[in-house]
């Protein structure tokens, strides 16, 4: 059976009230497994990532037109931003377009967002190190994937994804699928993605990297000879992949 992610941000957990693994934003569709003590089991649609999501945050699936491409934005009952916001929606989060009216859209829910807040799903963005950037400043979260808190794998994703490009939840994963391994050591260019044990980064320049880390508990910008000595120094190994996407 397929669902919706009806609430802003659900928590993917791997065992009912466990331990958050990753996050689910509104509008994400879910395929619904086993139930237990008001917990459903669930495999996301977009990378097939399993875990236990609270079974009240469940609702009919639908076919979303647009996704929200800034960082956060907020729905509305009325078509008048001072109608009084209703809850706040992630970048990413995903809606159904039924209709325009002056400045907003109305989705299928019945709710309404400001119009710059959203883009077609049919029209990916053509840079992931720009909406990786949108990320800037936004704090840690250890398996997060909103602009409310985010890691580093869930940074990755969020901006890959939003470029069309298909991209698993973890960094492992990540390692794994993504891109053309390079020689370690090798000039980066923008949008090259840089991998440790557990980490990922991607590449601004060939000398800055962009990353959510709990070293500075936020996305932020890093030099890269100063992250690769900085995690080396710290116990958590060199690098371990290189990767270009294109």
């Amino acid at each position: 059976m397929r669902a919706s992610i009806t609430v802003s941000v659900a928590n993917l957990c791997d065992t009912p009230n466990g331990r958050r693994e990753r996050q689910l934003m509104l509008g994400e569709i879910v395929e619904v497994g086993a139930s237990r003590d008001g917990w459903a089991q669930v495999a996301a649609a977009k990378d097939g990532y399993g875990g236990w999501v609270q079974d009240t945050v469940l609702g009919p699936p639908f076919d979303a037109t647009h996704r929200v491409s800034v960082l956060a934005s907020h729905l509305y009952p009325r078509p008048d931003m001072k109608s009084g916001n209703e809850t706040w929606v992630s970048f990413g989060s995903r809606m159904r377009v039924v209709s325009a009216d002056g400045n907003f859209f109305e989705t299928h829910d019945g709710r309404y967002i400001p119009k710059p807040h959203l883009r077609p799903l049919n029209a990916p963005f053509a840079d992931p190190v720009t909406v990786a950037q949108m990320f800037f400043g936004v704090p840690y979260l250890w398996g997060g994937n909103s602009a409310m808190g985010i890691d580093c794998s869930g940074l990755v994703q969020a901006a890959l994804v939003a470029a069309g490009i298909d991209c698993p939840g973890d960094s492992g994963p990540q390692e794994n699928a993504l891109g053309t391994p390079l020689a370690l050591g090798s000039k980066p260019q923008r949008g090259d993605l840089l991998f440790w044990k557990g980490h990922v980064a991607i590449a601004v320049d060939h000398d800055t990297l962009i990353h959510a880390n709990a070293h500075h508990m936020a996305v932020a910008y890093e030099r890269i000879p100063d992250a690769i000595q900085r995690i080396e120094s710290q116990g958590d190994g060199p690098v371990t992949a290189h990767k270009r996407l294109i």
